[in-house]
């Protein structure tokens, strides 16, 4: 039993969260978000701005989990100093073992040392209650991304 306790410690202890590129993003974008679609499909519209910053997480130096932020406004909120949250995504075989989390409050570090104060994103269904213990909340009415799914849009002050 010793074992499996010392096992769990090591592996949620020994990781590193880093800015990365865009490219290396896809790295863990692809497999999770555009699976079965070219590679081509996971290149966003201003990941390569300069005020654009990408984020992820690595456990024993292998890349699992990552995420994409992007000074952005988004045109239904009046809110000054707004990032969106992008191309979010964790490796099957690590989810659920709070990288995800840990993703998420470092990128809103990162954007409050930046001058942001205002989080928003498109989330998909299956992912509203992960955002919601972060303490996002929903605004406005659900949407449909074609060939993609049901998603909210959801946001965070920082402020």
């Amino acid at each position: 039993m010793s074992i499996c306790i010392n096992f769990v410690t090591m592996e949620t202890s020994n990781y590193t969260i880093k800015e990365i590129t865009a490219t290396t993003a896809f790295e863990v974008r692809h497999p999770v978000l555009r699976e079965g679609k070219p590679i081509e499909s996971c290149h966003f519209a201003g990941d390569d701005l300069p005020t654009t910053f990408h984020l992820g997480y690595y456990t024993n130096e292998q890349l699992v989990g990552v995420v994409t932020l992007m000074k952005n406004n988004h045109a239904e909120i009046n809110r000054k100093h707004q990032y969106q949250l992008r191309g979010m995504a964790v490796l099957t075989n690590f989810q659920k073992r709070g990288i995800g989390d840990a993703l998420v409050k470092k990128a809103e570090q990162m954007i409050l040392a930046r001058g942001g104060m205002f989080i928003w994103m498109n989330a998909r269904e299956i992912a509203v209650r992960f955002y919601e213990k972060l303490g996002y909340e929903k605004h406005g009415t659900p949407f449909t991304i074609p060939k993609i799914g049901l998603h909210f849009v959801m946001i965070k002050s920082l402020e």
